[in-house]
């Protein structure tokens, strides 16, 4: 065998052996190595200490342990977590984990069939045993590894004692708000159904009183009534001394308790939501002219001029309420116009008209703009001890535009007068103007007319008589239907000449029977073009449909005199009516 000398020299030697390479071979490699493998070595020993530290001084336990025994390795933080005195102690006394470690002895089973299949738990939570019998919440990273003797677990466990006791009590918070929530919901719920029963007892005393004022307004109008006519029988009689003053009075204050309760009529039918609008096209100028010749004379008289501006323009409204609104207006216009002119006009905006009442009155301030259409609230009056209403009209006018759906607009300045107007559909094309039926008409046109009236009401029968006999009238008079159809079979039986030419028929009569069946059974034995009129206080929609269907006219009650004049003079001149109302 040659010596490594020879092999040196020899120059055989063409790479380092390995016993050159770990510092055994000649000793001058041994020299060159040994630095190397001592700084290698100080650097492994360095590591160790520092795992080392940082393993008996980690917050969280660290322990690893034999899938089939005991704890094999522990640090200080696992020892004070289960209260043992050192991790010597832990090793020691921990010798089997399912029973002296985990509180249920059966979890550790199901811990080791996760861990074999995912070789890892993350954020496990469960409870450790303590040394003294007490236990210990905690979160645990567990990973299974395979040792030299079987399956080992490390484990890291942190105390989770703390955050599980803040998440109980956030728990418990949570549950108590959500108690106090429903028991909060259902005080809520409570005072919610006591809010609704008050409502709906509110509302049914509403209802109540609107139905009451409307059949006290209604049984009101029957007295009001019989009292306008005779009045009105006695301002057209020459009277003595100061009973023509005195007359004139009582109609006076009869003229303003019946638009009192005209006013409480119309609200409380708006309020009970009665009031349907009955929408037909027409002509503006249909309404406005006769607006403006009633209203003319009332104008004069308080030293005013009233201009209307003439349309062709065709509208779609209720031609009815839409005229209530303006008959409003321009009442109030003359009322609140102590000097100069009010104006009747008409604006063409596009697709819709504004029909605009101006005057030259003392003008409304801007902060009462929005109280003047409340109930019961009025302005100052020139008309100083003279008749005034009580605040209703431009309520009933906001009502009405609400229910026709037409906007209001309210400009004012003070000092220099305002404007109210109302907008309203425009539609295209044209209608024919109606000719207004003249109120005008001379007394004695109506000499020898026979007329029937029916009506249950005694006085009303009195004061009816009254009146049209001073027009020269020859009445007959019935309080319902078999006494209306009785006294025409007699008159049958005296001739022709002896029959009623027309008939003015109260609408409810006695037993629930109407003035509807009094014109049937009249048109059936006289022919359907017998001249008939109603004369009621009811105003709803659904009933002067059905007069418009029977082709009736109507007088609404307390029965204006001129009026009453006019409706029967058009009745003989046209025996086949067309007049819709009065």
């Amino acid at each position: 065998m040659k010596k490594r000398s020879d092999l040196a020299a020899s120059g055989e030697q063409n790479a380092a052996t390995f016993e050159d390479l770990i510092g055994l071979g000649s000793q001058s490699a041994r020299k060159s190595y040994y630095p190397e493998l001592e700084r290698k070595v100080h650097e492994l020993e360095q590591e160790r200490n520092r795992y080392k530290w940082l393993f008996e001084n980690a917050l969280h336990g660290i322990f690893r342990a034999d899938m089939a025994g005991g704890i094999q390795v522990a640090n200080p933080a696992i020892a004070r977590l289960c209260g043992y005195a050192s991790p010597a102690e832990v090793i020691a006394r921990v010798r089997d984990l399912p029973t002296q470690l985990f509180v249920d002895p059966g979890e550790f089973a199901a811990i080791r069939q996760m861990l074999l299949a995912s070789q890892r738990l993350i954020g496990y939570e469960t409870r450790l045993r303590c040394r003294d019998g007490g236990t210990v919440d905690v979160a645990m990273n567990i990973l299974l590894k395979q040792g030299e003797g079987g399956e080992i677990i490390e484990a890291f466990v942190a105390d989770y004692t703390e955050r599980k006791r803040a998440r109980e009590r956030l728990q418990q918070l949570n549950a108590e708000l959500e108690q106090r929530v429903a028991e909060r919901t259902e005080e809520l719920l409570e005072l919610n159904e006591q809010l609704r029963l008050a409502r709906d007892a509110a509302q049914a005393a509403n209802q109540s009183k609107d139905k009451y004022l409307a059949a006290a307004s209604h049984d009101l109008l029957q007295p009001m009534n019989a009292a306008r006519l005779l009045v009105s029988t006695l301002r057209e009689r020459e009277l003595a001394g100061q009973d023509g003053y005195l007359i004139e009075r009582i109609h006076l204050a009869l003229e303003g308790a019946e638009d009192l309760l005209t006013d409480l009529l119309d609200i409380s039918r708006l309020d009970q939501n009665a009031v349907r609008p009955d929408l037909a096209e027409f002509s503006l100028q249909s309404i406005l002219e006769p607006l403006a010749a009633e209203l003319q004379p009332v104008a004069a008289s308080e030293g005013l001029q009233l201009r209307l501006q003439s349309s062709s323009l065709t509208i779609r409204s209720d031609s009815r309420l839409l005229t209530r609104i303006l008959r409003n207006f321009l009442s109030n216009a003359l009322r609140y116009t102590p000097r100069g002119k009010v104006v009747l006009g008409v604006r063409n905006r596009g697709d819709r008209v504004s029909i605009q009442v101006w005057d030259s009155g003392d003008g409304i301030a801007d902060s009462k703009l929005e109280d003047i259409f409340c109930e019961f609230h009025q302005l100052p009056d020139h008309h100083a001890g003279d008749r005034r209403g009580v605040g209703l009209g431009l309520a009933i006018v906001d009502r009405i535009a609400r229910v026709l759906e037409h906007p209001i607009e309210v400009r004012s300045t003070q000092g220099r007068g305002s404007m109210f107007a109302v907008e309203v559909p425009r539609v295209a094309g044209s209608v024919p103007v109606a000719v207004p039926v003249q109120p005008g008409v001379p007394a004695d046109t109506l000499a020898g007319t026979r007329v029937l009236v029916v009506d249950n009401d005694e006085s009303v029968l009195l004061s009816m008589c009254a009146l049209l006999e001073q027009w020269g009238c020859e009445l007959s008079v019935a309080r319902d239907v078999d006494a209306a159809l009785a006294l025409c079979r007699d008159c049958a039986g005296e001739g022709h000449e002896a029959r009623p030419q027309l008939l003015l028929a109260d609408y409810h009569l006695d037993w629930g029977r109407t003035g509807l069946e009094v014109v049937q059974a009249l048109r059936q034995l006289y022919g359907s073009e017998f001249p008939a009129a109603m004369i009621t206080a009811d105003r709803s929609a659904d009933t002067l449909r059905l007069f418009r269907e029977q082709d009736l006219p109507v007088l609404p009650k307390p029965v204006r005199p001129g009026k009453l004049r006019a409706l029967l003079t058009h009745l003989l001149q046209a025996p086949a009516p067309t007049q819709r109302g009065a």
